[in-house]
């Protein structure tokens, strides 16, 4: 099994998804609400489209999803400047705090002792991540 991809990144993401969920738990965020939020975040007026090619989450699956966090006053629509169809989707003021916030602690997860990656190692393993769901083009 040790020489399995699968096995070993399923295992890495074991060793950092509990950290991560303790992280995440003050801003009562699960993750794959942070990841919503973070798409928005760093993408004003994507559509829910978009976040679910990016996320590879199911539209039926999104729309829940942003509606709790619109619930919550950290996700706003507002019709799209291109396309009359669709929505874009923001994240307000408290949306983009919390998110910073939430996103300092995850990463400071990531850089911590639990990875046992220097800077090095750490963009090495990402860039290998990537090319295995990218493909090729990563």
């Amino acid at each position: 099994m040790e020489s399995l991809i699968g096995y070993n990144a399923r295992r890495a993401a074991l060793a950092i998804i509990g950290p991560v969920l303790q992280r995440l738990a003050p801003f009562e965020l699960r993750v794959v609400d942070f990841s919503v939020l973070t798409v928005i975040a760093h993408n004003p007026g994507v559509t829910s489209r978009q976040v679910c090619a990016a996320l590879d989450i199911l539209p039926p699956n999104l729309v829940g999803l942003v509606r709790a966090l619109e619930q919550r006053g950290l996700v706003e629509k507002r019709d799209h400047p291109r396309d009359r169809r669709a929505q874009g989707l923001y994240v307000t003021a408290v949306g983009a705090q919390v998110q910073a916030r939430a996103q300092a602690a995850v990463g400071a997860v990531e850089s911590s002792d639990l990875t046992h990656l220097d800077a090095h190692e750490r963009a090495t393993l990402i860039r290998l991540l990537r090319k295995i769901y990218l493909g090729p083009e990563a």
